[in-house]
Parts: C-alpha cells; structure tokens; sequence
C-alpha cells in the first residue's frame, strides 16, 4: 500500500489501482481529493472536513463515495444521492478495495465550556493503517503505521507520547501538523522518537512510503 502525506490531517492510500483518502480538509491543497475512489471524513471541522474539496473530486471520479458521520453527511449526500453513506463506532464496510473499522466515538476534550462533538477514526485493512482523527482512541487491536496527531489545540506532547506507547504501532507518521513552525517540528519529533517506543519520522506534504 502507498501512503502519501498530504497537508495536516490528510493523507492518500492507494494500491491495485484504487485510491482512498482520509480528512481532505481546508488547510489540505486544493486538489488533496481529486482522483479519489473513496473519501473518509473524521468529523466537521474544517481542517478536516471541506465541502468544496469534497465536491471537487466527487464531479471529478462520478463512480466516487464518501463514508463519514452523519454531521458530515447531512451536509453532503443531497448533491450526492446514493453516494455518501454514514457509518459509526463498530461498523465495518469496503471502500475502494480497503477494508475499514471505525473506532471511536467523540472528538477529544478541547475545553470543558465547548460541547464535544462526533469524531471517528478508520482502521484500514486490518491494522494496516489507523487514522483517529481528532482523538486519542484506541484502537484494541494490532497497528502496523499510526498516523499521529501531533500538535492541536486539544493536546500536549506527553499524552500523544502515552498515546504513541498504548497503541504499538510498529511505525508511527505525524498528521495534523500544520500548526506547528519549521522552528517547532524537530523538538516534536525528537520527543515522539525519543520516548515514542516506536519507529517514528515526518513525511512532509507530498512524500510518501510503503506500508
């Protein structure tokens, strides 16, 4: 599977010729969904979710679908009947070829005074990938590559460590990550690889890997 690192929180999967993206959000490139067999989508909030990139690959692939929850496809599934589906904690579906899990339920704790919203994240292909979105969930199975949210408004580089250390991923890649500065990345990467318990590095927009 080839695993290409996007801007922030999104990234393409692709293999046997089909492609899956998760999280083409606003702080994404423009085109970060075109060319997409199946879209995955977190949770609503902008860097995750952005209706015009969504609609932009949708017209462009017409044999395309989303699979998102139901805050995301209220918004979504009357321009594309048919072709975008809710899912939840528990449900199993293909998209593209990929086998997906959805693990998780609520976005993490960005302030007590701000109500929690749904948030979920995708396990791929039995643990090839795992995608949280915007949560620390645990997905209570085998991960061979944790995609990491690394710097947010919701969390501190000791939990996403502790994170990093409960999964056991074999490897570990940063997403969200487009709010921190050049300045600022070596000192998370170096925590995250020091005390990460894992094989941790940075893909930046556009690299990609096997996984």
């Amino acid at each position: 599977m080839k695993l290409t690192k996007k801007s922030h929180a999104c990234v393409r999967l692709e293999k046997e010729g089909q492609t899956l993206v998760i999280d083409p959000g606003g702080f994404s490139e423009e085109d970060a969904a075109l060319g997409a067999d199946a879209i995955l989508v977190t949770h609503e909030h902008p860097d995750h979710f952005d209706e015009f990139r969504l609609r932009a690959a949708m017209e462009n692939n017409p044999a395309a679908h989303i699979w998102t929850l139901k805050s995301v496809a209220d918004q979504v599934e009357a321009a594309f009947p048919g072709r975008v589906h809710t899912v939840g904690h528990g449900d199993t579906f293909t998209a593209a070829g990929f086998d997906v899990q959805v693990h998780g339920e609520l976005h993490a704790v960005i302030h007590p005074d701000i109500p929690r919203i749904t948030n979920v994240g995708y396990l791929i292909d039995g643990g090839k990938v795992f995608h949280p979105g915007d949560a620390l969930t645990v997905p209570g199975q085998a991960v061979e590559t944790l995609l990491v949210p690394v710097m947010a408004p919701w969390n501190k580089i000791s939990e996403v460590i502790d994170y990093v250390r409960e999964v056991g991923p074999r490897r570990a890649y940063d997403v969200h990550d487009a709010l921190l500065t050049d300045l600022a990345l070596p000192l998370y990467e170096g925590h995250l690889g020091r005390l990460g318990g894992t094989e941790h590095q940075r893909l930046h927009p556009g690299a990609w890997t096997e996984v």
